[in-house]
């Protein structure tokens, strides 16, 4: 090596040199799989100009040129005008080529042979660094974006009769978890608007103080919205301990300590909201006239005071129900309420989460329904026990393994009935046990009968579902024209980003939906259901199928470990079955789509907010053989540990002749996602036609990064998020719910981000609104999220204008 040769330069040529082997390498076995011939070709050359360069020739450095030339070609070739795929492909080369640009005078022989070529190769340098400024500059640019030329709507989609406002609602309250029984999240308060929401502060902020013991933060995200009632916020804590505060200040006027164990937590500790009942038996100022509702970690069901926060005695057995009779033999965190539950004509309908990958017989999924005056069973749904409404009798126990429900439920006081979004049958990934009528009610919308627990109609999402694809979404109320009547009508948000919208008298489309042809799978005694419904009459959430072109990474040596693990796995497009002797790509993956964050919709302009996510799975069948190696057992096994296996990720499914192995698709290494960004997005649709009006990215770069550092730029690239949208008559959309830790204000007519501001933790909640005292309150509870890698907290934030 010449000693005009600098430690620097010899270090960019060994980095030429080994980007060559690992391109042929890789590149072989990539071809091989029948995947693209790219990096065979420029691997072959890059190694050769590597050698050559460290022969101090000349001919290395215009070999280089010419595969980094090539290597462009093919870039246009394959991602076009998509600007993140160019990063992985590119962004090191143009690194590399910048040096090799500044060692060509070393490589002449002669110094009397520099002539201008020294000024040449400084030239194509400054090319170099002003390429890689233009394409960071473009980064900054706004992409995968959409806004429609159609104004947004000013009108409702129905004329809105004048009984219609609720008259146990105030506009200054936020009563219910979705803010009023229909779910809608919309709120008419204004005062906070297009033109002022750049000034809003922080008002106030309550602390809880429940937080995650040390070193537990793998199973945390608080996921709370509170509600607002008169002069009380009440809110319930990560592990459901009770608070009312003061509107105006934060300061708590009373809290309750529900005394649930760390160890009652399932896949993670939350409590979504506690829903509020006013009673017609007790007396207005007496004991328990106004209550808090609250179903627990731990299976409880819980009354308590709204004035004082003292158990209501009157309610159960001194204020509590116990959720686990009838349940059989099941352990702490086996099963827990993590949603509010609704309360439909004096009944408290109580679902419960089961958690996934255990045991194809683990406890019931049964739905219930409890007296709110004095909590005393009335009825149960058991899907295994049809027309049988009863609680079992001794020595008897609800159905075992049958789907379970863990989302939000609406209910719907006119028609007498509650909508329950179910999940499915205990053993998610392995459906050759279950019952028809197990087949038949699991990933649907069941509509109850509220008084009775007698079943009004089911409609189904995913047939035979073996993806996880359990609805997480709380379906919405509304009224949709169909003719010249106006029908009573719910939105349904599904994981796979295809939206249904129902009359929810019958459960009948209102939109067009097909049964398309699925394909089928070759796990022995398990076929797939032939068909799968599509939901054609509304814009899908989500993106084309995946590609090996789609492929993505932060260099391009993980996008090839992403294309070579692509081509190892078995897909062909969504529903993609599970398979026997390889992985299976999942895409959309069980966090796509819309989840437990649901939508917003503005009943008075018929417009539709979602947030949603863009995140494949890589899944697994393992063998009897494998799980035991990998020591996989369910939570009632006194071996069982919780980092061994558990919800969202490996489970032992006993019972069943297969274990699962599911995990996010990524590069180990990086931990970045292996498909092209954005991962998060929100969407407005217009209801009137069924029409986009704006999408983009929701999220940005700044809390997230390569080995999940964070890069604190504010590049919209768009995070996967948790958490839903509000809408108020202010035409904004406020939503925290992506990884950058921010909650934002969104102009609902354009799409365009007006205000931000940095939450302390991870904002992985539904914010709601609420006045007093004459002024608009935003609230949001940042308790971070660990499935999102977000930092816990236990803070309440509250924002206002000055």
């Amino acid at each position: 090596m010449d000693r005009h040769f600098s430690w620097l330069d010899r270090l960019v040529i060994l980095a030429i040199i080994l980007t060559g082997l690992s391109f042929l390498g890789g590149g072989a076995y990539l071809l091989y799989l029948d995947g693209s011939s790219y990096y065979v070709i420029s691997g072959a050359v890059f190694l050769i100009a590597g050698a050559m360069l460290w022969r101090r020739r000349l001919l290395g450095a215009w070999l280089f040129g010419g595969a980094y030339v090539f290597s462009l070609v093919w870039t246009v070739f394959e991602a076009g005008t998509r600007i993140w795929a160019w990063v992985p492909r590119m962004g090191f080369l143009t690194l590399l080529a910048f040096f090799v640009c500044l060692m060509l005078p070393k490589l002449l022989n002669r110094e009397e042979q520099l002539g201008n070529r020294s000024g040449l190769s400084k030239g194509l340098a400054v090319i170099c660094v002003i390429c890689a400024g233009i394409a960071f500059g473009i980064a900054w640019l706004p992409q995968n974006t959409y806004l429609s030329t159609t104004p947004s709507p000013s009108t409702p989609l129905v004329a809105i009769p004048s009984d219609a406002v609720r008259a146990d609602q105030a506009d200054s309250d936020w009563a219910a978890y979705g803010r009023d029984k229909d779910a809608t999240r919309y709120s008419p308060l204004q005062q906070i608007d297009t033109q002022n929401v750049k000034n809003l502060k922080v008002a106030w902020t309550y602390r809880t103080g429940d937080l995650p013991p040390p070193g537990k933060i793998n199973k945390w995200a608080a996921e709370t919205t509170p509600i607002k009632l008169g002069d009380g916020v009440y809110i319930c804590t990560a592990t459901n301990n009770l608070a009312k505060l003061d509107p105006t200040t934060g300061k708590a006027l009373w809290t309750f300590d529900a005394g649930t164990q760390y160890q009652s937590v399932p896949y993670t500790a939350a409590c979504r909201g506690v829903t509020y009942f006013k009673s017609t038996v007790s007396p207005a100022g007496s004991s328990c006239h106004e209550r808090i509702i609250e179903a627990t970690l731990d299976m409880r069901l819980i009354a308590v005071d709204a004035q004082n926060g003292k158990l209501c005695q009157g309610f159960g057995e001194n204020g509590q129900v116990n959720l686990l009779k009838g349940l059989g033999e099941t352990v702490p965190g086996f099963v827990a309420v993590t949603s509010p539950p609704p309360i439909i004509n004096g009944v408290i309908a109580v679902n419960h989460q089961v958690l996934d990958g255990q045991k194809r017989w683990a406890p019931s999924g049964v739905i219930r329904g409890y007296d709110a005056e004095d909590g005393r069973f009335r009825w149960a749904w058991d899907v295994n026990r049809p027309g049988q409404h009863n609680e079992p009798g001794p020595g008897e126990e609800y159905s075992r393994g049958t789907p379970n429900s863990w989302a939000a439920m609406t209910g719907d006081d006119k028609l007498g009935v509650v909508y329950v979004p179910t999940g499915n049958s205990a053993a998610d990934y392995y459906s050759a046990s279950r019952s028809a009528n197990e087949n038949r009610v699991a990933s649907s919308i069941v509509a109850l009968d509220a008084a009775t627990g007698a079943e009004r109609w089911v409609f189904q999402t995913v047939h035979k579902d073996t993806w996880d694809y359990d609805l997480g979404s709380q379906p919405t109320l509304f009224d949709f024209p169909v003719g010249n009547e106006s029908v009573p009508a719910m939105l349904v948000p599904t994981k796979r980003g295809q939206t249904f919208v129902l009359d929810r008298r019958t459960g009948k489309p209102l939109t067009s939906v097909d049964e398309r042809p699925a394909p089928a799978g070759n796990v022995p005694g398990d076929p797939r259901a032939p068909t799968q419904p599509w939901s054609t009459g509304m814009p899908r959430l989500g993106f084309p199928e995946l590609a090996e072109k789609n492929m993505w990474g932060m260099t391009p040596f993980d996008q090839m470990f992403c294309r070579i693990k692509f081509k190892q796995a078995h897909y062909v497009g969504e529903f993609t079955p599970p398979v026997i002797g390889k992985p299976w790509i999942e895409y959309p993956g069980y966090n796509g789509g819309s989840d437990w964050g649901s939508v917003a919709y503005n009943p008075n302009t018929g417009v539709m907010i979602a947030n949603w996510n863009n995140t494949p799975m890589y899944d697994r069948l393992l063998s009897r053989e494998e799980a035991d190696k990998r020591g996989l057992r369910p939570i009632d096994d006194p071996k069982f540990d919780a980092g061994s296996g558990g919800a969202e990720g490996a489970g032992a499914m006993t019972g069943t002749p297969y274990a699962i192995d599911v995990s996010p698709f990524l590069m180990p290494l990086t931990q970045v996602l292996c498909n092209e960004p954005p991962y998060g997005m929100i969407t407005a649709i217009n209801l009137k036609d069924q029409k986009v009006l704006w999408q983009g990215p929701l999220g940005t770069a700044r809390n997230n990064g390569p080995f999940d550092l964070p890069t604190y730029l504010p590049i919209k690239v768009g995070t996967p998020n948790n958490g839903g949208p509000i809408i108020t008559a202010g035409n904004l959309v406020f939503v925290a719910a992506a990884t950058d830790n921010l909650i934002r204000a969104i102009d609902i007519r354009t799409g365009e981000t007006l205000w931000s501001d940095v939450l302390p933790a991870g904002g992985q909640a539904t914010p709601m609104t609420y006045s007093a005292n004459g002024k608009q309150y935003l609230v949001i509870m940042a308790g971070g999220h660990h499935f999102m890698r977000t930092a816990p907290g236990d803070y309440v934030i509250a924002y206002a204008l000055p």
